[in-house]
Formats: structure tokens, sequence, C-alpha cells
């Protein structure tokens, strides 16, 4: 299904136009420049490109990080046109606005897995977004949730006592998976989901977006290099290059005829991954 002018909308993006402040005599770096896109409110879009190709920042921009915390690098500027997610428009929207926006957007960054709080169990790590929200949550109820989330990228529940240095890198990013999408956002935002993932166990990520779409009230951003997810799980890809879209359309199709020299690599690519597993 995709994403239709009638149909309710979890993502629009308007001549999108996004810069990061410059520094000292730097000036100023736009990373996207005149992107549209459109996401329904059950569809999971793609979005692939070579590095520096602005997948990143669309990414941020999105899931709503766009303020900058004290001695971090500098946030996303939305510098022309719009986005608006899950109905809050995000140029110039006040931090009250962009807080309730928040609570319906699950964020996994590039590097979520290495993000996690070292203090912390992997339990507590999971369960943390729904502490933080109520911090007298039924314990019971919690214990389930995280253990169902667990399940669900495919961890054994003896994980849950054991801390982040204790996992490989696969199984921190499962984790970081599982808390990301804790809650049950309307939208999720995820930036290389399978990151560092056993292929033998990708699976479950794929199978676990494809579940939450089927449940209903869930939309999702998938920026990946994995094309085998985004076979699975994605409605449409939008190919990123140099800030622009340079193609939309479902996966298989821009690969088969594709219009631009990175999609020409991409496919070519594909191809030889595809001989070699044969």
């Amino acid at each position: 299904m995709t994403a239709s002018e009638g149909a309710r909308t979890a993502v629009r993006v308007d001549d999108l136009a996004v810069e990061y402040p410059g520094r000292r005599m730097s000036a100023p770096y736009r990373a996207l420049d005149g992107v549209d896109l459109l996401v329904g409110s059950d569809e999971v879009v793609g979005i692939v490109g070579e590095a520096g190709a602005g997948k990143s920042t669309l990414a941020r921009v999105l899931a709503g990080d766009l303020i900058t915390p004290k001695g971090a690098d500098a946030a996303p500027v939305i510098v022309g046109g719009d986005a608006t997610v899950l109905d809050f428009r995000l140029r110039g929207i006040r931090r009250r606005e962009l807080n309730s926006l928040t609570f319906n957007v699950a964020y996994l960054p590039q590097d979520a897995a290495s993000r996690l709080a070292p203090e912390l169990t992997v339990a507590e790590i999971i369960g943390q977004p729904i502490l933080a929200r109520d911090r007298l949550y039924n314990r019971k109820a919690l214990g389930l949730r995280v253990a169902t989330m667990l399940d669900a990228v495919q961890l054994p529940l003896a994980v849950l006592d054991t801390f982040p240095f204790e996992l490989s890198s696969g199984q921190r990013q499962r984790v970081a998976v599982a808390r990301s999408l804790v809650l049950g956002p309307k939208l999720w935002v995820a930036d290389e989901p399978t990151a560092g993932i056993d292929v033998t166990v990708r699976g479950a990520i794929s199978g676990l977006v494809m579940q939450l779409r089927e449940e209903g009230s869930f939309a999702a951003v998938l920026i990946s290099h994995d094309l085998s997810l985004l076979r699975r799980t994605t409605c449409r890809v939008a190919a990123l290059h140099h800030g622009r879209i340079v193609g939309l359309g479902p996966i298989d199709e821009l690969l088969a005829h594709p219009q631009h020299p990175f999609l020409v690599g991409l496919s070519h690519s594909d191809t030889s991954i595809s001989s070699e597993a044969g």
C-alpha cells in the first residue's frame, strides 16, 4: 500500500532543506536540499544512499532530534520547506510540542548499540522508556513486556540480567531495537536497524516490523543497506544522493530500471551478491 493524497499520512516532507550550522570560519553544511516524501500511517518506507547522502540527517529530522544538548554536536536545522510528522509541523516547532511528538515516535540512531547504559542490565535498559513515563508502572506487567520484546528480537531470557559489555555487538543491537519499540510507537525511525546483526537472525527484525504493521497504527522509515530487510518490509524505497531523492518506488523496480548512477551501482552490487549466494 502506498501513501495517497486521501489517506492519513504519518510523514509529509515538502521541499525540505536542512543544514548544520557552520563553526568558526566554516560555512553551514547543507545535508538535504529539496526533499519530498510521503509515508502513510500504515506504511513502511526505506531509505538508501551512499555515505554522506543525507540519510541519517533525514532520520534525525523525522524523529524530532532537533535540539542540541550541551556539549554535543550541532543538531540539524530546517532552513527551507517543511516536514510534518504525526500532524506536527517541525519547522520552528516549540520544545513542548516536540516532547508531545516524540511521545509517539521511536528513534533508533545509527550508533544505538553503543549508547546502551553500561551500568544497567538488559532488563533495565529495555524497560527504561516505560519507567521514564510512569515510575509506578506495574512491575509484573513491565517484566512481561520486556520479556515479550526480548523474544521478538530472538534473544533468550537468560540475557535479562546481563550487562551490555557481556553481549556481542549484534546482541546489543537487538537490545537497542527492543528498547526503541517497547512503548509501541506510531512511527519508528530506524537508522541501520540490522547493523552488526548476524544474517541468520536478521529475519527477526523483518518479522517484527511486519508484525507491527499488520497490527495497525504503525509506520516506519528504515534507513538501511540491508536489501533483504527492505524487500521484506517496505512498500517503497527512496534513494538519496547528495541530499536529493533520485529514485522512489518498490526496491526491485528501482534496481530493475535504475535511473541514476547510484542506483545502477546498487543494482550491480545486488546482482553480484545474489550470484555469490546462489
